[in-house]
């Protein structure tokens, strides 16, 4: 299996263009030891020719022309990416979808929920529509796995995660299974992939779902529960935003300490506030003592 990291970092990316938090102030001041990162988006090969994107963000061409596996084409025109699946409908997953309108039509992969506000509250689906045949949805079902015919040594399996659609979906109150979901992802020699990039909650199934995996690519927006406040940037703790800390009791570094080795474990989707984004930080220092990776742009993962 090929992984290539397109995107490692959360919503704004970093620095984010409108904030002077003590990241992104240092990143352009040069104070701090760090990298720019773009919106979070990965792709899936299981021949490292012929690709899956999963999430399509506003850094997408950006993203595509730095890796050159997903341009290539024998034409004038074309492209090495034969599906898009969408973990959830929130703008820095799938805004991007604008960007490949030239592309059009697209397979794209979600579910009923995430096709729903994609039809609705942010109607891509029917803005996209006039480019050519817009988008074929391809619905994920939500028990079972699937496979998506560009890469047919690849299967997937949803798993719905405990997250609230995005401000414009009409349910947004309202939460519903498929809203969010991670993929574990096994290819023909039994290697597997657990992908999330947004996850407020684990239990007891989805733990041990997560230590079966040979590689855990999870959510690693915040470092600790009060971040928007301590950063001084906004109000909302980590978990009401669906996302799990990496710090204190029940976060994620505590959790994947408990999961059996070896197996590669590595935070993606980070917010420009998070301390790990500073190489010479004690938090960034916690984190590679565990063993665990911050992953950037360009990353390539072989499974």
């Amino acid at each position: 299996m090929h992984i290539r990291i397109l995107g490692s970092a959360a919503g704004g990316g970093f620095p984010q263009w409108n904030c002077q938090c003590a990241n992104c102030a240092g990143l352009r001041q040069g104070t701090i030891d760090a990298v720019p990162r773009t919106q979070s988006s990965i792709a899936l090969s299981d021949d490292g020719e012929h690709w899956i994107l999963c999430n399509t963000s506003p850094d997408i061409r950006a993203q595509l022309e730095s890796t050159p596996e997903l341009r290539r084409t024998d034409g004038k025109r074309g492209t090495a990416i034969g599906a898009i699946v969408l973990m959830d409908s929130q703008i820095d997953h799938t805004t991007g979808l604008l960007m490949l309108r030239e592309g059009c039509p697209h397979e794209v992969w979600c579910t009923e929920m995430v096709h729903q506000d994609l039809c609705s509250g942010f109607p891509l689906f029917r803005i996209l529509d006039h480019w050519n045949g817009g988008l074929r949805w391809n619905p994920i079902p939500l028990a079972g796995e699937f496979r998506i015919p560009c890469c047919p040594g690849l299967s997937l399996t949803p798993i719905p995660l405990r997250s609230a659609a995005p401000p414009y979906s009409p349910h947004r109150n309202d939460p519903h299974p498929g809203d969010n979901i991670g993929l574990l992802v096994e290819d023909a020699d039994g290697k597997r992939l657990f992908y999330a990039p947004g996850l407020g909650q684990v239990d007891a199934e989805l733990r041990a779902l997560m230590a079966s995996a040979d590689c855990l690519l999870v959510d690693g927006t915040f470092w600790r529960e009060d971040e928007m406040r301590h950063a001084g940037v906004g109000t909302k703790p980590a978990s009401e935003m669906g996302h799990l800390p990496q710090s204190g009791p029940g976060g994620m570094l505590e959790l994947l300490a408990s999961l059996p080795e070896p197996q590669r474990r590595i935070l993606i989707h980070i917010n420009n506030t998070n301390p790990i984004l500073d190489h010479g930080s004690e938090e960034r220092a916690r984190v590679e003592r565990q063993g665990v990776e911050v992953a950037y742009d360009g990353m390539a993962i072989r499974l």
